[in-house]
């Protein structure tokens, strides 16, 4: 599940966030990387590697009990519901022939008209709207009652963008091509969509963006609002330094929030990626309850300019030599230390407990022997230009795997996936319940 976590913090730290709370509860201006400087500096814990897994399942288990009610959320259940429905009966809330889903519905503007589902022909119903994007649908799967509505209303941008509702197909009988159907929609300023079920409101989403007379916006803004208590916003913006931020909370206490930070020129990568230059720096905190952080700081300019020096070095062996497959298995090797390098090199990774004011552990990657095969085709001929079977002198061929390990406070380390999978059984078997739960389609 960690994994998983860290995963998420690398995927999205191309983005960040300036403010934060201290300690005491007073509002203070600190930069993210300021943050992450101040949890850098943070004494090791003394405690044991087996102490600290008693107190991260403790803090797991917090977060579980509070995230467990979400599982009978109904709000949850009807916009599943209206997702398996939309795969049941596809529809176009523009005017070709696109494959909407519940993401389009929420994101466009100036799209409107009343989908009602009929349960007996398992197809929606279309009656025209001029104000509104409206869907009525069973609140629950194998429900025959349309007792849930989900209602979007939009403001309009000046910003119009072609979307491909048709891709165009090859026509054997005319040897031609058809060409893609596109339709124009307006980028939406904003759009407010509000979930009932049985006549009574259970969820609203807002969503807003700003531009600047192009179609990727500055910035932009979600939140999502259920009537049992949880709330999911989401916010970032472009510019010199790009931020977002999510959160995930229950009752007004924090569940899970992401901060993440970039000096990255998006603009720039978008029109050539291979400048590292344009990639700058990159960090992100995670934060689990009050207490759990997860910190990345990456160098994704010297990631990019180390990946640069080890492709231009680390080079595949030719096909066609006598030494192929040992040259092979020493490009693996080769490849997997390089990449493990760079990573260790350019990005900090570290667990930090906010309550206690230490370091957990450092989070350092490792290569190690992965899976391996012979291969008996070892004998080049260099005549008719083949390689031929020889049984009696198989190479073995040996491919390396990337492992993450935790490094606490006395240099042990310890494999990742190891660490949380032992003495962990409990609550992996909550979260694999918990995920299951949401499993309606």
């Amino acid at each position: 599940m960690l994994k998983k976590t860290i995963l998420i913090s690398s995927i999205i730290s191309l983005l960040t966030v300036s403010c934060s709370t201290s300690d005491d509860g007073s509002s203070s201006e600190l930069s993210l990387s300021e943050q992450i400087e101040k949890l850098v500096q943070q004494p090791y814990s003394k405690l044991t590697p087996s102490e600290q897994k008693v107190k991260l399942e403790a803090e797991a288990n917090a977060m579980l009990t509070d995230m467990d009610k979400s599982k009978t959320s109904s709000a949850i259940e009807a916009m599943q519901n209206l997702g398996n429905l939309l795969d049941i009966s596809s529809i176009d809330i523009f005017n070709g022939k696109n494959d909407n889903k519940i993401e389009d519905i929420i994101n466009v503007s100036g799209v409107y008209g009343v989908y009602t589902w009929n349960n007996t022909t398992q197809k929606w119903t279309k009656t025209s709207s001029s104000s509104e994007l409206k869907f009525i649908f069973p609140a629950k799967k194998g429900g025959t009652s349309n007792n849930a509505t989900l209602t979007s209303n939009s403001t309009s941008s000046n910003i119009k963008v072609n979307i491909i509702d048709t891709y165009g197909n090859w026509n054997y009988n005319t040897n031609s091509y058809s060409n893609d159907i596109k339709d124009q929609v307006f980028l939406p300023l904003s759009v407010n969509s509000t979930l009932s079920i049985d006549n009574k409101e259970v969820a609203k989403i807002e969503s807003t963006a700003k531009y600047d007379n192009k179609e990727v916006p500055t910035e932009t803004s979600l939140k999502i609002n259920l009537n049992d208590g949880y709330a999911y916003e989401m916010s970032s913006a472009k510019g010199s330094t790009n931020s977002a931020k999510l959160g995930f909370s229950y009752n007004g206490k924090s569940l899970i929030s992401f901060t993440a930070g970039s000096t990255a020129q998006i603009d720039k990568i978008l029109d050539d990626s291979s400048v590292a230059s344009y990639h700058g720096k990159a960090n992100a905190i995670i934060q689990i309850m009050d207490n759990f952080i997860i910190l990345e700081d990456i160098n994704i300019e010297g990631t990019t300019n180390a990946q640069n020096a080890l492709d231009k070095s680390v080079v595949y062996p030719n096909y066609n030599s006598n030494t192929y497959h040992n040259d092979l298995n020493k490009y693996y090797k080769a490849q997997a230390e390089g990449e493990v390098a760079i990573t260790n090199n350019n990005t900090k990774s570290i667990l930090v407990s906010k309550k206690d004011g230490t370091k957990i552990a450092d989070l350092v990657q490792r290569a190690e022997k992965g899976d391996s095969y012979y291969e008996y085709y070892t004998k080049w001929n260099s005549t008719y230009r083949y390689w031929e079977y020889n049984a009696s002198n198989p190479i073995l061929i040996q491919h390396y795997d990337t492992v993450t390990y935790l490094r606490f406070n006395d240099n042990t380390e310890v494999e990742i996936s190891a660490y949380f999978s032992s003495g962990f059984d409990d609550l992996n078997t909550r979260f694999e319940n918990f995920w299951k739960s949401f499993e309606r389609k």
